[in-house]
């Protein structure tokens, strides 16, 4: 490198915002190279003649572009050439009053803890010794499949408990899936929009996917169809009830159009239900129109409690073998203790009593929501986990994260959620559940402050 660092001529005002464009530019023209060490804080802001803060404002700017990370202990790196897309949500949250509103998770209370307590008390007194020492899930899971099929019919899903796969957590069950409903080379049709996980999972398997049109009900069927018509598609993955991160309802008329192109092009369909039935008053699954083709995912981290790491893979009757020997390879077997809680709170009630007070708790976080944010033009659900806010044309989305974030206020940018890396959104995720409520008004009232004003670079200067 020749002219890395920059001299301080080279800086412009606002100088934040002049460094992180050099800075990026000099990734792109490959005079920084995938891992190379930057300065620290305090070197580059001596050689450049600028404050500390500066540096650190231009550097947390460019790890949200995923362009350097940070690693504690060791300094500061450009990331490493990779097609990873970054993850919508802060990995780590530091000490200091930042707001996280950038993180999928369920209200958490005292009840959950006091139920967590009570189910590992009675653990004490009766644990089965199947939990402990055995080692074929077959035998191990027995049980539990059956309680499954319980829990999948408050789902509004008829399922044999041959056709369960106990699996820990939702991110298990779509890994197995798309390992059995496709293989390297296949292309998976999703949303344009869609699941974060989804683009590195396929990325890992070699499966290359097609991002379609989606409107405010979901999925354009005529995409779906005009897509299974022009090249070999392999399977839809899609999630239709309150949709990450764009709160679509697909409706039943849409759910069934889009299980007659299924049928027609013969293409499996992947049904992401990672929040079972929070949602009140959703269609019916997928999975119950089209049993022949769906594999439904579904798990209790998003309406139980995230620490309740278990979800239910239901397949459809001929790939059930298929889906038994692809987890045994990637999992073995769902963590058994955790799958006997889960089982416990089915059989007693607990976990529905769960799935209620989360209703409750999300309708007033959305209420919240609706009262700060007034008329501001948005998607949500009162069951909804999240808000998808559409941002005004002033606004570019990077800027409006970063802003935010300079607030004191971490939300997920659209672009972590879209299917194809050359996709363009302007638009943000918030999570409602994420914090206290109080913190949540304090988010919101700065996100409303700044949607309703201009963006003002000035934020971003020394």
């Amino acid at each position: 490198m020749t002219s890395w660092p920059p001299s301080r001529d080279t800086l412009k005002r606002p100088v934040y915002r002049s460094l992180v464009n050099l800075v990026a530019r000099a990734i792109e023209t490959g005079e920084l190279t995938p891992g190379a060490r930057l300065p620290t804080h305090r070197d580059l802001a001596h050689r450049l003649d600028i404050s500390i803060q500066t540096v650190s404002r231009a550097y947390e700017a460019l790890i949200r572009r995923g362009l350097i990370v940070g690693e504690v202990g060791r300094g500061t790196f450009v990331r490493p050439d990779r097609a990873d897309p970054a993850p919508p949500f802060i990995t780590e949250r530091g000490p200091g009053t930042l707001i996280d509103l950038s993180i999928l998770k369920p209200v958490g209370d005292a009840v959950h803890v006091e139920r967590m307590k009570t189910a590992l008390a009675a653990l004490l007194d009766d644990l089965p010794l199947s939990a402990l020492f055995s080692f074929r899930p077959s035998l191990a899971h027995r049980r539990y499949r059956e309680v499954a099929a319980d829990w999948l019919r408050l789902c509004g899903l008829q399922a044999s408990p041959n056709a369960i796969l106990i699996t820990n957590g939702a991110s298990p069950g779509l890994t197995i899936a798309l390992m059995s409903a496709a293989r390297p080379g296949d292309v998976v049709a999703t949303e344009a929009i869609g699941h974060h996980m989804l683009r590195p999972q396929a990325a890992y398997l070699g499966l290359r996917l097609k991002g379609l049109p989606i409107d405010d009900d979901g999925i354009l069927p005529e995409a779906l169809d005009q897509a299974c018509a022009s090249e070999a598609i392999k399977a839809l993955f899609l999630v239709p009830s309150a949709a990450n991160p764009t709160v679509a309802m697909v409706s039943l008329a849409r759910r069934e159009a889009i299980v007659e192109i299924a049928r027609r092009h013969n293409i499996y369909i992947i049904e992401n239900d990672a929040w079972g039935p929070l949602v009140e008053g959703r269609p019916p699954p997928i999975a119950s129109l089209a049993p022949e083709r769906t594999f439904y995912i579904t798990s209790f981290t998003k309406c139980g409690l995230p620490g309740l790491r278990i979800g239910y893979l239901v397949a459809p009757d001929l790939m059930i073998s298929s889906v038994a020997s692809r987890h045994l390879v990637t999992n073995w077997s769902a963590t058994s203790i955790i799958a006997e809680i889960a089982t416990r709170w089915v059989s007693d009630g607990t976990a529905w009593e769960l799935v209620q007070w989360q209703r409750a708790a999300l309708k007033a976080r959305n209420a919240l929501a609706t009262e700060v944010l007034g008329d501001i033009v948005r998607r949500q659900h009162p069951n909804s986990l999240h808000i998808w806010l559409p941002l005004p044309p002033a606004w570019r989305e990077d800027e409006f994260v970063a802003n935010a974030r300079l607030l004191n206020v971490a939300i997920a940018p659209g672009a972590s959620f879209v299917a194809e890396a050359d996709m363009a959104t302007s638009a943000v995720r918030i999570c409602v559940g994420a914090t206290t409520a109080d913190e949540l008004r304090q988010g919101l009232e700065v996100i409303t402050r700044m949607v309703r004003a201009e963006p003002e670079p000035a934020l971003l200067a020394i």
